[in-house]
């Protein structure tokens, strides 16, 4: 592994670690500190996810015109900044806004660390290296619900301090971004296009998976932890579950370079690895029961990620991968735009089992759908390059 590569996935798990210690706390915080609903809680995630739906194609034009460690610290900083400002939130407006930063932000994170790897990377190596990189990320996010835990138990650290460490603790990733600035690739002879936005359209099969995904994903960020808490798991039960997650992530996109040899019957068991787990969900009431629900889920949101920007980099023009890149996660902004939106008025309305019956429903018809387009769910050979 070259220094750039080792630097982005420093990057990358001190960002996880960041993301895991206030990312589980914060429904619970805005909803017993704060008093938001469940569908205030959908609106503080769609908050956080409509700068995604828009962003990173700009930042994806911008990955191919300027120098990408310096886009990624921009967005440490900002995501710095956003994570403070939560610290002295008052209202749920105030939340919103703070989220509002982080979903900008978090455009400025990943797309950049993804040009990055793809520029360090041959067609050979790519799969590997992503997986390598969201490995680290989510090793990050599983160490910093355990780091949550040790805090909370500490009677003199609060749910805003704990913001207060994490925002700390993201910030020092500026300095692996600073270094990643002195060794990253630019393609300054890229035009500003938005070409990519008619690229992706090649991939309507993908896109379908994507949005069911991010879509799950987005109810389990923004909602989940509030579900729980009234389920009846504390605080350290919470951080020790979304612990779970994090290992059966990790051990996921471990995997990921041998599973990328059977790519749609990889993607087909993710569909249904998390339509079975939001099943169990909507069903459990011990930790037993989530942590076996958020296992299989962990599994399916993590192995989906690197094989469907394969898919897509494989079939796509190299000059273009900053581009695509950040149209690929656009299409991440708005499966996780349309998860709150619909997650979270389920549950005031219908109860809070509502949303994991749902989505389980759809995720059902989802790998049916798959199971019959399974061939345009296979990358391009190399041997064709």
């Amino acid at each position: 592994m070259n220094k750039v590569l080792a630097l982005v996935n420093i990057t990358g798990l001190i960002i996880g670690i960041s993301y895991g210690l206030h990312g589980p706390i914060l429904p619970i915080f805005a909803k017993n500190i704060i008093g938001a609903s469940y569908s205030e809680l959908g609106f503080i995630g769609l908050a956080n996810f409509i700068p995604y739906m828009f962003i990173p194609i700009f930042v994806g034009i911008l990955l191919d015109k300027f120098n990408n460690g310096y886009l990624l610290a921009i967005g440490t900083a900002i995501n710095s900044a956003s994570l403070y400002l939560l610290s002295i939130a008052q209202s749920v407006p105030e939340i919103m806004g703070c989220r509002i930063m982080t979903g900008i932000a978090h455009a400025f994170f990943w797309p950049p660390c993804q040009a990055i790897i793809s520029n360090e990377s041959n067609e050979k190596t790519r799969v590997r290296n992503i997986s390598w990189f969201t490995m680290f990320f989510v090793m990050g996010f599983m160490i910093g619900p355990l780091l949550g835990t040790v805090f909370l138990e500490n009677a003199d650290i609060s749910y805003r301090i704990l913001f207060q460490i994490a925002s700390l603790i993201l910030a020092s990733s500026i300095i692996c971004a600073l270094l990643i600035s002195r060794k990253s690739i630019t393609n300054t002879h890229e035009r500003f296009s938005f070409a990519s936005v008619k690229e992706m359209k090649k991939f309507p099969e993908v896109i379908v998976l994507l949005i069911f995904c991010t879509s799950a994903f987005g109810i389990i960020i923004t909602i989940y932890p509030a579900f729980l808490n009234d389920q009846g798991m504390s605080d350290t039960d919470i951080l020790l579950l979304f612990f779970v997650f994090g290992i059966s992530r990790v051990v996921s996109l471990a995997l990921a370079g041998k599973l990328a040899k059977k790519t749609s019957q990889t993607l087909i068991a993710a569909i249904l690895t998390i339509s079975i787990g939001l099943a169990i969900s909507a069903f459990s009431n011990s930790i037993i029961m989530f942590a076996v629900s958020l296992a299989l889920m962990g599994f399916g949101f993590s192995i989906f990620f690197p094989l469907t920007l394969e898919i897509i980099l494989s079939k796509t023009s190299r000059v273009m991968s900053g581009k695509i890149i950040g149209a690929y996660e656009t299409i991440f902004g708005v499966g996780w735009t349309i998860g709150p939106i619909i997650g979270g008025p389920l549950a005031q309305s219908f109860g809070n089992q509502t949303p994991y019956l749902v989505f389980f429903i759809i995720g059902i018809t989802v790998a049916v759908l798959a199971i019959k387009y399974r061939s345009k769910l296979e990358p391009k050979k190399v041997e064709n390059f």
